[in-house]
């Protein structure tokens, strides 16, 4: 073998193993500036003029705009009012959406926070009606203001708890505990696949009001950027997007039933304990995924599944009574796309599923479209009693309110 051709073997062995660990480390973390090239998009058609959503709606709902002004709108939420709170989280506010009139449509929103970090969760209270509060997750902090419903205005009064930030999945989303003595905050991964350093990332993290203590309620979560409480027996339930970069159908995302000090399987598991032979976390191990919780429903890879509610009994038709709701944002690396849609899972009354998923507010995207042709992504869910919900839509910058037009 001569000189030149050994240094042309080393040149290639070289190359082949830097593609390798390359390829290794932007398929387990890729960064931020690539995913945003992949998933950046022409700015979606204008709305139509008028109160009809260019929405599809089944079993007989009517959906309206309710605001559209709201850009990147995200988390909903009722003051102890009833008025409207809304997370922008793009443009760092937190606003407030009034419909004085009751015409189904709201006025100009009011800012009531403004220059905070990307804020996502919300959450309003009082105690015996007076000394209100709201709570705002940030994406590195938790933080608590004194709320005045009257006025609409808040003020800053402390930094409660700080999250990981910097990378990664960034939003903070906060639910109050059936305990009431608890507030729980979900804490997405800071990568695709990965082993993570700091315990809050890909979980639950529960926060004591009272104390201000914080503790790991749940773990092996990738991203559960939604949770939401069933009426039933008041079990908290939770969204999970599945990882990228491993096929068009693989690993599902999940709708999870949270457990205290449950986990679920990320990075190692995923859906029904299927072990991820991608990362191949645990060669060795016979079974990889024992003792891990399973999904309790396995949704369609790559949706992007977020907001997530259960519907009422009170003004709603009665074969939906107690069913979920999911939102899919829809996907940004899916060969065909999937997702930009509301769908239903019927549920029994053990909270298992009988039927679905099925369609329910469609239209975001137009058959066969690409991503730039959605009008709209769907983010969050408010169900209420009265045959109503809402939809928020972070590419329109818009929130819909969809009406049963059974309510007498």
């Amino acid at each position: 073998m001569t000189r030149n051709t050994l240094v042309w073997l080393l040149v290639i062995l070289i190359i082949g193993i830097g593609g390798y660990f390359t390829y290794t480390y932007l398929k387990e973390s890729p960064p931020s500036f690539l995913i945003k090239l992949f998933t950046k998009t022409e700015p979606p058609p204008p709305l139509p003029v008028g109160d009809l959503a260019p929405l599809d709606v089944a079993n007989d709902f009517t959906p309206t705009i309710f605001s559209r002004e709201v850009p990147g709108a995200r988390v909903m939420t009722r003051d102890p009012k009833g008025a409207m709170l809304v997370s922008l989280t793009g443009s760092g506010k937190i606003v407030v959406l009034n419909d004085a009139d009751s015409d189904g449509r709201a006025e100009s929103p009011k800012t009531v926070i403004e220059g905070l970090k990307q804020p996502h969760g919300i959450y309003a209270t009082c105690i015996d009606g007076n000394n209100c509060s709201l709570y705002v997750a940030e994406t590195d902090a938790l933080k608590v203001y004194s709320y005045n419903p009257d006025t609409q205005a808040a003020e800053y009064r402390r930094t409660i708890t700080t999250f990981p930030s910097g990378r990664g999945h960034f939003t903070r989303t906060i639910l109050p505990h059936p305990d009431g003595k608890h507030l729980l905050v979900s804490v997405g991964s800071s990568c695709n696949v990965c082993y993570e350093t700091d315990s809050k990332r890909a979980s639950i993290v529960s926060v004591d009001l009272e104390t201000d203590d914080t503790y790991i309620y749940a773990s092996g979560l990738r991203n559960s950027v939604f949770m939401a409480i069933n009426p039933i027996d008041g079990a908290i339930w939770a969204t999970d997007n599945g990882r990228d970069l491993i096929g068009d159908n693989i690993p599902p995302d999940e709708v999870n039933i949270i457990e205290e000090a449950g986990y679920y399987g990320w990075p190692i598991c995923y859906g029904q304990n299927v072990y991820d032979a991608d990362y191949n976390a645990r060669p060795d191990s016979p079974n990889p995924c024992a003792g891990f919780i399973p999904a309790h429903i396995d949704l369609q890879a790559h949706s992007a599944a977020l907001g997530l509610a259960f519907i009422p009994e009170e003004g709603w038709p009665d074969e939906l009574h107690h069913d979920l709701l999911v939102a899919y944002h829809g996907s940004w690396n899916r060969s065909e796309p999937t997702g930009y849609k509301v769908v239903r899972w019927n549920l029994d009354d053990d909270g298992n599923v009988d039927g679905g998923p099925y369609d329910f507010v469609t239209g975001f995207l137009p058959q066969g479209g690409t991503p730039d042709d959605a009008i709209g992504r769907p983010v969050g869910i408010l169900t209420e009693p009265g045959g109503t919900f809402y939809v928020s839509d972070d590419r329109a910058g818009a929130i819909y309110r969809i009406v049963w037009n059974g309510v007498r």
